[in-house]
């Protein structure tokens, strides 16, 4: 059986899938993993490729969901990006990195999204 968390999370990336589409992101690929790391999402939007992490709560005790995207998670995303682009020889384009937060409302069976564009730089 999957934990809580792991569920939280698929549902919150599905979400999130649905919200970048809507807002004309391209999805290119999905919980990319090597061994540096793990990328929820990767997109385009316009011309940049997007390397997006999703952050999924039920509430805010412990803070906002982006909040959990410190610095130490911002280095490992960064250093999966770079072998990403590496791999994939994207040396020719523009890169961002994306947070979009989600807040998940269990007794109105509903979700609140917030798309953070550029939320960080290394």
């Amino acid at each position: 059986m999957k934990s809580l968390n792991k569920e939280i999370g698929l549902l919150g990336e599905e979400a999130a899938v649905s919200y970048l589409k809507r807002n004309g992101y391209v999805i290119i690929e999905r919980n990319f993993n090597c061994k540096i790391g793990e990328i929820d999402i990767i997109g385009m939007d316009k011309d940049y490729i997007v390397f997006v992490e999703v952050k999924t709560r039920y509430t805010k005790l412990y803070g906002n969901p982006a909040e959990a995207v410190t610095y130490e998670k911002q280095r490992k995303i960064y250093k999966t990006a770079q072998y990403y682009i590496m791999k994939k020889k994207l040396y020719s384009h523009t890169f961002r990195f994306d947070v979009v937060e989600i807040m998940i409302d269990n007794k109105n069976n509903t979700y609140f999204i917030r798309l953070i564009k550029d939320a960080f730089q290394i």
